[in-house]
């Protein structure tokens, strides 16, 4: 649940004028993007690049809610996104927009994500459930490139 929508969507207002394109380039204050190559262990690497972003930032607090929804996004984005001939990585970004946290993985794919109703025996299907259950909002913005940037947003209380 959105606690303070004004500032929720200053945050999100502030991602679509600079453009995720833009913030994927990294080198802004607050802002850590990384690379990361289509094979499963890159799950592991976005986990210990949130993390050790978020403590750095002060915000211990988020850092595991944070790791396991960057967990399913990039799940997400290694077993679903197709890769076209140009780009063959997907990539991390995390920003902090006080008091928010926005998490964001780009990949090459235009394909919509799309929640399914949650199976809780099966194996998988349960990835955008988690996503929304600990976030407190979740979405996806096209890339000007190609591709789209699924995105969690985070209210860090310091």
């Amino acid at each position: 649940m959105v606690e303070d929508p004004l500032a929720t969507a200053d945050c999100l207002q502030i991602t679509r004028e600079v453009g995720f394109d833009r913030l994927l380039t990294g080198g802004k204050p607050y802002t850590t993007s990384c690379p990361l190559p289509f094979q499963a262990d890159s799950v592991r690497t976005a986990r210990d690049v949130t993390r050790r972003t978020l403590r750095g930032w002060g915000l211990h607090d988020l850092s595991d809610d944070a790791a396991l929804v960057v967990s399913e996004l990039v799940t997400n984005a290694v077993r679903y996104a197709m890769y076209d001939a140009g780009r063959r990585e997907i990539e991390l970004l995390l920003m902090r927009v006080a008091p928010h946290v926005l998490l964001a993985v780009a990949d090459p794919s235009d394909e919509v994500p799309r929640p399914k109703e949650p199976d809780f025996i099966s194996e998988n299907g349960r990835g955008l459930y988690i996503v929304e259950t600990y976030s407190q909002c979740w979405g996806w913005d096209p890339l000007a490139r190609g591709g789209k940037a699924v995105w969690a947003l985070f209210r860090a209380d310091d």
